[in-house]
């Protein structure tokens, strides 16, 4: 229809003198765009006037669309506050992003220029800046990002990680307490939280911050895995025990949570339970030596010589430095002579972390010193332990 067709064209070319003004009051030059898609639509649009003939349906969609539809789009947003040309500059950087492009920083960049408030860019630039290893830039990002959406949870989280990375280990314990009060849900914070109070030796904080974090999640295999590392830091070896065995329940994957039971099992002078755990231990890649070596060790001592000698050796094929740990090993000196010397000393590389490369460490050498004790002595030694951690601890404070 005629009247149809003056009202398209009457709509079409008031937009987009609003357009032009628009272009010109900001001067954005980001709405030529817009410009050029109304004039398509608009030369559409009369032509077909002109020649007084039906358009196909599908030309005629497309010249509603861009002549009329998204210039109301546009002013319908920037009315509520917010604008088309920093979605369209987001949704290309996020093409971008997606085909690993190198513009996208320099789209982030751009786009933060216009719109500095924009948080979907400062968190997007934040981790473009993390990936190629600017931290200190990548927390500053992160920063703006929680400036303007106080609930964004994971940039804190991130600016913690980073902090620990440059090492400003109390800033980043400053940054995840605050985190889990605000969130204590958020058991990522919570781990990193343990792991850093265990690292400075704070084992009775990073035993509270797991225990609070086992409120949200009670069936977390890890909560009560890295309480059981704690426990054991902290000589608490009866709950270590606990721990380790519930973890153990939830994840029969926890390979060096059956090797510290064993360790354990061995500490309370039941070899038989530390066979089990140790042949447990075993499927683990990172604790076949070890997990090897100490099933020589029940054997010999059981009297099984021909286990002994080939648990051994494995062991010793795994780890080559377990050789000399094995001639200076008093329950081996009866098969010494079957000991298996290597002359290839290239050692695997270990997926352990560092925290549980320090509780192997000091269970082994809590063990060796002890020996097989009775549960009574290990609660004894738990409370002189705890005594003297407390001792240290005040006297650090008097210090400062």
């Amino acid at each position: 229809m005629l009247i149809e067709k003056v009202i398209f064209s009457l709509l079409a070319i008031s937009l987009f003198i609003i357009t032009f003004f628009k272009l010109i009051s900001k001067n954005d030059t980001s709405y030529i765009i817009f410009l050029i898609l109304q004039f398509i639509g608009i030369t559409i649009g009369f032509l077909e006037i002109v020649f007084v003939k039906n358009f196909i349906i599908l030309i005629k969609l497309i010249a509603y669309f861009v002549a009329i539809v998204i210039p109301i789009v546009v002013i319908a947003l920037e009315k509520n506050g917010k604008n088309l040309i920093e979605y369209m500059y987001i949704a290309l950087a996020f093409i971008l992003k997606l085909f690993k492009s190198k513009k996208t920083k320099k789209v982030l960049i751009n786009l933060l220029t216009k719109f500095p408030n924009c948080y979907i860019a400062h968190k997007m630039l934040a981790q473009i800046y993390e990936k190629e290893g600017g931290r200190r830039k990548a927390i500053d990002e992160y920063v703006k990002a929680i400036d303007l959406n106080k609930k964004d949870y994971n940039s804190y989280y991130e600016i913690a990680v980073l902090l620990n990375e440059l090492d400003k280990k109390d800033e980043s314990i400053e940054m995840l307490t605050s985190l889990v009060n605000k969130k204590p849900d958020f058991y990522k914070a919570s781990e990193l939280l343990g792991s850093l109070l265990c690292e400075k030796e704070k084992f009775k904080e990073a035993i509270n911050v797991y225990q609070n974090a086992l409120k949200y999640d009670p069936n977390n295999y890890d909560i009560y895995y890295n309480l059981g590392i704690a426990y054991t830091r902290l000589n608490d070896f009866n709950n270590a025990k606990v721990c380790y065995e519930t973890a153990a329940e939830l994840n029969a994957e926890l390979y060096f949570a059956f090797y510290n039971l064993g360790i354990i099992a061995l500490m309370f002078g039941d070899m038989d339970e530390a066979k089990q755990y140790f042949m447990q231990s075993v499927k683990g890649e990172d604790l076949e030596a070890s997990g090897y070596y100490n099933l020589a060790r029940i054997c010999i001592i059981n009297g099984e010589k021909e286990n002994s000698i080939n648990y051994l050796n494995t062991a010793i094929e795994l780890n080559h430095k377990l050789a000399n740990k094995a001639m200076l090993d008093n329950v081996f000196i009866s098969i010494k002579k079957y000991i298996y010397i290597p002359q290839n000393t290239k050692q695997r590389s270990t997926k352990l972390t560092q925290k549980e490369i320090k509780a192997k460490k000091h269970l082994e050498e809590t063990y060796e010193l002890a020996g097989n004790i009775s549960k009574n002595e290990i609660k004894k030694m738990n409370s002189f332990n705890s005594e003297r951690i407390n001792f240290n601890n005040s006297e650090k404070e008097r210090e400062y």
